[in-house]
């Protein structure tokens, strides 16, 4: 019951900011795959809903390998913009696939794949504050579609700017809801 006002509550804030120009504002529903792409319209489905035991592992695999291809891609970004001359080719598909694993994302945090079930770096608090949890990530779902809409224009400094934005939002996340994991 609990959960279910929450999550009504996070729609109907989410759902205001749909009126924006930007359509790219998530939507909150609970248990449904999001199969959208970044391209267009970003309409990302932010998906805090329970899931059972047998799903959990495959969701928690999902964000563990989802998460760790973002930042080997981030590391690849940050090495192009320290070369003389970034391959802004490179960094144009490096920023499509953030954008695109920003959206799978929405599906990453459903209720029972945190701590409790297994070894994850997501911190328990996801749970226990999903309206701040659910703007950091949609903070950085709109931050990833506009370093790749920027990266796609070429212009390296406009990119490394946008892409210095997209940081923000990772670190603002991550300071408060990923623990350091040793592997």
């Amino acid at each position: 019951m609990r959960i279910g006002l929450i999550a009504a509550t996070a729609s109907l804030a989410l759902l205001a900011a749909c009126n924006q120009n930007d359509s790219a504002a998530p939507k909150v529903a609970a248990n449904t795959a999001n199969t959208g792409a970044p391209a267009g319209n970003l309409q990302p489905r932010i998906n805090l809903g329970p899931v059972d035991k047998a799903k959990a592992a495959a969701v928690m695999h999902e964000r563990h390998e989802g998460m760790e291809t973002i930042g080997k891609t981030t590391k690849a970004i940050h090495r192009e913009f320290d070369a003389s001359k970034p391959d802004m080719a490179a960094i144009k598909a490096a920023s499509a696939k953030i954008a695109d694993l920003s959206v799978k994302a929405s599906n990453w945090f459903q209720a029972g794949t945190g701590p409790d079930i297994g070894k994850t770096g997501a911190k328990p608090e996801i749970w226990q504050h999903p309206d701040d949890f659910t703007a950091k990530l949609t903070a950085f779902q709109r931050a990833a579609k506009t370093f790749a809409s920027v990266s796609a224009g070429g212009d390296a400094a406009a990119a490394k700017a946008a892409y210095g934005d997209l940081g923000k939002t990772c670190k603002a996340c991550h300071d408060t809801y990923r623990s350091e994991m040793h592997h």
